[in-house]
């Protein structure tokens, strides 16, 4: 072991990439807000993104067609350094004597100054910028992309920005800065947007933080302080009805570091007396608000939105659109038989009708956008969802057993919780043995109703109960509404269901789609992250979480479909039971300066059937200090910004899985081709996230390569489990001195990721 550092120094320097390159996934840049969110087709309009990591951007990748960006400025806040060397010079300039040139830069000084001041309290992830100009062609199709920033170090994580049809207004961000009374300080406050605009329109801003604001007049006269807010004034006539859709968590729907987890924005409608006619902080339940006002009398009108909370932040970017726009609160049915036309009814404002018509293009059974035109205006889409089952529809009365919907099943009914405490209850024949499935789809359909559902026996029994099943693969949800019942029926008989609300509401609006079928295994899939920077030849981790239904538990095999040479998967595989796993990603090593967009799937076999379901790319979210989802993105891509410094990537010899007993100690060998230098004075090797009970207890020499020494300790491990090991690679080294003070700290650099090394752990 005396000589280990030393050769493990010389094999692995720069290993699949030194720190001259590419770390990692270390300073990769990250995107937390884009204002304006969007813009109108056929208009060209600056950008600005805020986030961190993000100077040299070299190329701008927004998805779909039809829009060009590019970058134009990038700002850095200012560093303590430079805020010191400015008070430095402050000091000097006030002992000179006075003339205008000093007492002109003492006052842009201490404006500086005053700036740094009112930002120090933003977070290092929302304090750069980039300022993209933007080109809309006039036939981009409209409705929400995504846009990626990507520089040296790779590609950014996606973010939304819309495309609309709408004329777009936004806020303007001035400062201002004056004299307080008896004082010759400047001080800086931030007006309030009062914008006058003209309907149609959307209308973009930001609810920033920390500015006093100061009273705002509603009419001469008379004033009024709501605390950080916008205003955008507008004409209304008689007899209008108004809608005004408002988009702040849609367009950033998770942020780490705020409770409740988002920017909960809330409108407030005043006529032009200053009177407030309409107040709304969110759209059912979902927390985006959305206003309808049928406008009773000609006359100006001031739309607010604020915070809920008062609160204000960087990130909190809102895109509002107002008028009398088409929109639709619900439908019914909810869904349909694949490959048929549906006739549905239609709820909403400003609509065409109250029917329409609805056939998916593809005929396969999924969840489709519906919308509906109006003149030249697109309504919001609304989920619809098809089936390959028999189609049914709730018939009244059926509030009780005696009155029960007699079904026979697999089948899928449509139907409606009427009233408050209404109840629908359904009748079913089954086997002693026989395994059924009742599913509500209600919530995840844009459905209000909060569905309990029931099982009970001839003699009112009850044998499952369910309220909230949480379906993982709804990353924009936090509230999961729908109800699941996987049960075995104890004996032939009538067996009932019953499904209400939990709230004990109900209504027109709330529909819902109840499966009743024998189990139908099966899976999904989420691949995270949806952005992946790597140089030539790097390997990387990657996570595949699996959300599985109807009782499927099997191993699931990963693949990538119709991938370019050079790409590879290790540890592809989903053990049994598994609801994720961790593997790795080798990318070829030319570089490749345009993404690469990258199609994982997984392999299952289901009663004696292949099954094959794509990986949807999402990103892993932080609600609120706590709560994850995974969020889906567009796409899977992947960028190769640069050549690592490895001649061919590292390969782990052996038929995998790695297979261990409980107290055993493993040798795993690992092959390199040697670097031509090495920057490191050392290079260690790191187990991420291993499994209680697994440890890596050393690492030595062996021949031209290396080896890895694990432990399994028997009184941790639990036996039976599989999975992959991720070992990471880092790098250290002590910097030159420079003019540093005192001894310099080692730096630990992230050189790169072995291949994932699958295992076992043996049963005694």
């Amino acid at each position: 072991m005396n000589r280990s550092p030393w050769i493990l120094a010389l094999c692995l320097a720069g290993c699949l990439l030194g720190a001259r390159s590419l770390p990692a996934q270390q300073n990769i840049p990250h995107l937390a807000y884009v204002l304006p969110a969007g813009g109108q087709q056929g208009t060209v309009f600056q950008v600005k993104i805020g986030g961190q990591f993000l100077p040299n951007v070299t190329d701008v990748f927004v998805s779909g067609g039809g829009i060009r960006a590019a970058a134009t400025d990038y700002v850095r806040p200012m560093t303590g350094m430079q805020a010191t060397e400015l008070r430095d010079r402050l000091q000097a300039l006030q002992k000179q004597p006075p003339d205008p040139a000093v007492q002109k830069e003492i006052a842009d000084v201490r404006v500086k100054l005053l700036l740094f001041n009112s930002s120090r309290n933003i977070s290092p992830v929302l304090a750069e910028t980039v300022t993209l100009q933007v080109t809309v062609a006039a036939d981009a199709e409209p409705g929400v992309r995504e846009v990626r920033l990507a520089t040296p170090q790779g590609l950014s994580n996606p973010l939304a920005f819309c495309v609309g049809l709408l004329p777009e207004f936004s806020e303007m961000e001035s400062i201002r800065i004056g004299t307080s009374q008896g004082s010759n300080q400047p001080q800086i406050s931030q007006p309030p947007t009062d914008m006058s605009i003209t309907l149609p329109a959307t209308v973009n801003g930001r609810i920033k933080p920390g500015l006093a604001r100061p009273q705002v007049p509603v009419r001469p006269g008379q004033q009024f302080t709501p605390g950080d807010a916008d205003r955008y004034r507008f004409q209304a006539r008689k007899g209008q009805q108004l809608v005004v859709i408002a988009r702040a968590r849609e367009l950033i729907p998770y942020l780490a570091d705020a409770v409740p987890g988002w920017f909960q924005a809330a409108l407030t409608l005043r006529d032009g007396k200053g009177n407030e006619v309409a107040y709304v902080d969110d759209d059912r339940f979902h927390p985006d608000p959305v206003l309808h006002y049928a406008v009773p009398e000609d006359g100006e009108y001031v739309l607010e939105i604020k915070d809920a909370l008062y609160r204000g932040r960087e990130d909190f970017i809102y895109r509002i659109s107002l008028g009398e726009l088409p929109f639709v609160s619900s439908l019914f049915p909810l869904g349909g038989r694949a490959g048929a036309r549906t006739r549905v009814e239609l709820r909403g404002w400003n609509l065409p009708g109250s029917r329409l018509s609805v056939a998916p293009d593809d005929g396969e059974p999924g969840v489709y956008p519906v919308s509906v035109r109006k003149g030249e205006l697109v309504s919001n889409p609304m989920p619809f969802m098809t089936d390959s089952l028999t189609e049914l529809f709730e018939k009244e009365p059926n509030n009780l057993p005696k009155e029960a919907q007699r079904l026979t099943f697999p089948a899928i009914v449509n139907g409606r919780v009427d009233q408050p405490g209404d109840w629908d209850v359904f009748s079913i024949s089954g086997r002693a043995g026989e395994r059924i499935v009742a599913e509500v789809y209600a919530r995840r359909l844009e459905s209000p109703l909060d569905s309990v559902l029931k099982l009970t026996d001839a003699a009112g029994r009850q044998l499952a109960l369910d309220d909230d099943h949480e379906d993982k693969g709804m990353g924009l949800t936090t509230h999961h509404a729908d109800s699941l019942i996987l049960a075995t029926l104890p004996a032939r008989g009538t067996y009932y269901l019953h499904l209400g609300d939990a709230q004990q509401k109900g209504g027109a609006e709330y529909a819902y789609r109840l499966r009743i079928s024998a189990p139908r295994p099966d899976f999904a899939l989420r691949v995270v992250p949806s952005s992946i920077s790597a140089a030539g030849g790097m390997t990387v981790p990657i996570t595949v979480h699996v959300v599985r239904k109807d009782g499927f538990s099997g191993d699931i095999a990963l693949a990538l479909r119709d991938a370019p040479g050079g790409f590879q998967l290790s540890g592809a595989r989903v053990p049994a039971g598994a609801d994720q796993v961790r593997l790795t990603l080798t990318v070829p090593l030319q570089p490749q300066r345009e993404p690469l967009v990258l199609h994982l799937e997984g392999r299952a076999t289901i009663q004696g059937r292949e099954i094959r379901r794509p990986a949807v790319a999402a990103e892993d979210m932080m609600q609120a200090f706590a709560y994850r989802h995974l969020v889906p993105a567009a796409d899977l891509k992947v960028v190769i910004p640069r050549r690592g410094a490895l001649r061919s990537p590292a390969r782990i010899p052996g038929e995998p899985p790695l297979k261990v007993r409980a107290g055993e100690t493993v040798r795993l060998p690992v092959q390199l081709q040697m670097p031509p230098n090495n920057p490191f004075d050392k290079i260690q090797f790191e187990l991420s996230e291993p499994p209680e009970g697994i440890g890596l207890k050393e690492v030595i020499q062996a021949g031209d390569g290396i080896e890895i020494v694990l432990h399994c300790d028997a009184l941790k491990v639990k036996p039976g489990l599989q999975g992959n090991l991720i070992v990471n690679i880092i790098g250290e080294r002590v910097p030159p001195a420079g003019n540093a003070r005192g001894p310099a700290n080692r730096q630990r650099i992230p050189l790169g990721t072995l291949p994932a090394i699958p295992f076992e752990i043996l049963r005694q």
